[in-house]
């Protein structure tokens, strides 16, 4: 097969893209590979980098691009540690615990992109505090119900909440006391 690039040597890389659910098979001779990027490990480097890896799957350097063109502003940064989004996408790590927070914004598309679409842990709960666990989960679930009844002033419905929390806080309280 002839590389899809160049048009002219064997195509020696054969990978599929996926980009918002349409698929593409890609097919590149090692120099076209090399010039696009797609191909770290067939560069001169002889060690092989995982920041390279997460930063290729994660796709950073054109996102950042992306970013750029759409709006010029001061660069991201981490209010605690001063790293720049550009730093840290070149970088592949954090460079404090509260750069999380402030890179949230552009971390969330990589994140469920690389997640099948989900940016939240869904994963399986311990049986000892599996009961309490899903009350705990369930009261945050009402309490923020709660919240948006008494915002909209529909008491009737938050007056039923109310009850429905009460209970719960008492069965909570029940395990507890039986652990």
């Amino acid at each position: 097969m002839i590389c899809q690039q160049c048009h002219m040597r064997e195509a020696a890389i054969h990978f599929t893209e996926v980009s918002n659910g349409h698929q593409q098979e890609i097919h590149l001779c090692e120099k076209c590979a090399k010039e696009r990027g797609d191909l770290f490990m067939l560069s001169d480097h002889e060690t092989f980098s995982m920041n390279d890896l997460l930063a290729g799957l994660l796709n950073f350097d054109s996102a950042f691009k992306e970013a750029e063109k759409s709006f010029q502003q001061a660069p991201l940064h981490c209010p605690h540690c001063k790293m720049t989004y550009k730093q840290f996408a070149k970088v592949g790590r954090f460079g404090c615990a509260h750069c999380y927070q402030a890179f949230q914004q552009k971390l969330t598309p990589f994140l469920k992109r690389l997640q099948g679409g989900n940016s939240l842990h869904r994963g399986k709960i311990p049986q000892r505090a599996g009961e309490n666990i899903q009350l705990k989960k369930e009261l945050e679930n009402l309490k923020a119900k709660l919240k948006q009844y008494v915002e909209a002033e529909e008491f009737e419905e938050a007056v039923k909440l109310r009850d429905k929390i009460r209970e719960l806080n008492r069965q909570l309280d029940q395990k507890r006391g039986e652990s």
